[in-house]
């Protein structure tokens, strides 16, 4: 397994999800979205996993001009804006080679071990 989990230092479901994995004592990476954002293609390949850019999008983001303005552009420019403000995605977000996740979801992971 070859776990990395995005999101933030102060992300309260981040630290959930770290907690959950070391518990198990399953190795994983950990990126601060704040220090190095995600690249185009990690990011494509979690949208597909997940089942669309709505699902990344955390609609209860601080940002919420952004969140409105992409929620309201054509699906061709969602892609571009979202990548260039991963501020607004919902955290943390899981990987595991093509497999993903959104938010804290145990009931997901305990499938892949």
């Amino acid at each position: 397994m070859n776990i990395q989990i995005f999101g933030t230092k102060k992300s309260f479901d981040t630290k959930k999800a770290q907690r959950y994995f070391k518990e198990r004592r399953i190795k994983f990476q950990f990126i601060d979205l704040k220090e190095k954002e995600m690249s185009k293609g990690e990011l494509q390949s979690v949208v597909q996993a997940v089942g669309g850019l709505d699902e990344v999008i955390d609609p209860k983001a601080k940002d919420q001009d952004t969140v409105s303005l992409i929620t309201y552009l054509a699906e061709s420019q969602k892609f571009d804006k979202l990548l260039e403000n991963q501020q607004v995605l919902r955290e943390p977000i899981v990987r595991n080679g093509r497999k993903a996740t959104v938010g804290y979801q145990p009931d997901v992971w305990k499938g892949w071990e």
